[in-house]
């Protein structure tokens, strides 16, 4: 698991740079102010939960029921949230709004919220 967190950590954290490149340079002429923010939204979610994914497989063995989860819930979460983003935000930009990820967005919000809160439970369940 540790390796998986790694290498998902390491991977969506060099996309996180080239989206956020993509969208500062090539998308600004396409997008929207209001979209071109929700799209820098989707990059720093994702690069946020690359750099958990990476601390968590450093500092904790990944080998609990309640760590495997927490990991599976902050990569489907980021993928299913800043994804969604990039999706809507570029459809959009396009005039052909990919509506059907309209609620994916707030599914990935509910993974990450639920990873987070993992990662408190073990904090909680290990030091109280």
């Amino acid at each position: 698991m540790v390796l998986i967190a790694q290498f998902i950590g390491s991977l969506f954290g060099t996309t996180a740079i080239i989206f956020g490149a993509f969208g500062a340079h090539a998308l600004k002429k396409i997008m929207t102010v209001e979209q071109l923010s929700s799209f820098e939204t989707g990059v720093k979610y994702q690069m946020y939960h690359a750099l958990v994914l990476l601390m968590l497989s450093f500092n904790m063995n990944l080998d609990t029921a309640l760590e495997k989860y927490m990991v599976y819930c902050f990569i489907l979460g980021t993928f299913l949230f800043s994804f969604s983003i990039y999706g809507l935000c570029i459809s959009s930009a396009k005039g052909k709004k990919w509506k059907f990820l309209g609620p994916v967005t707030p599914l990935g919000g509910l993974f990450l919220v639920a990873g987070w809160a993992l990662l408190l439970y073990s904090f909680v369940q290990n030091y109280f």
